[in-house]
Order: structure tokens, then sequence, then C-alpha cells
């Protein structure tokens, strides 16, 4: 049985972006800048949506929508460059 994994506003922004990546996008496309943001280590969901303006109702859904999705697959195939040194001669 697998446990299933919950998003809660008490968590701190820097903890959710962490442990489920696929959050980053989710917290972009509300227009909150945490990515990066020194402050996020201190902040909770609920601090963020309060200094942002968000719903944090509507927030926490798609957060969990995105926790519940996982990361699924890249969307564009890296390619692989092997570093060569210039022949010298």
């Amino acid at each position: 049985m697998t446990a299933v994994m919950s998003i809660e506003s008490t968590q701190l922004v820097d903890d959710v972006m962490r442990r489920w990546p696929a959050t980053i996008r989710v917290f972009m496309n509300h227009r909150m800048r945490c990515v990066g943001c020194p402050i996020a280590c201190f902040h909770t969901v609920d601090d963020a949506c309060r200094e942002h303006g968000a719903d944090c109702a509507k927030f926490l859904m798609d957060l969990q929508a995105a926790i519940d999705k996982g990361p699924g697959e890249p969307t564009a195939k890296l390619d692989i460059v092997t570093a060569r040194w210039p022949d010298v001669g």
C-alpha cells in the first residue's frame, strides 16, 4: 500500500520545492518568485500566499495536483555532448 503524500499550508516553501520538485512550476504559474528566494526556508506556504496575494486553497489544490501527477516524463530529449580536447598538432 502506497502512502498518500499531502501538502499543508504550514509546510515551509523551501521544503515543499525540495521534496516535490514538480511543485516549482506551480509556484511560477502563480507568479510567486519563491524559487531561489532566501526567505523560502523561513516562509510557510500560507505566508507565501499571503505575501503574494494568492488564494491559499486554490494554490494548495494546484500543489497537490502537481505532487499527485509526479515528475512525469521530460518534455524534450536531452542530447549528451562529449567534451573533446582539441588536436594539437
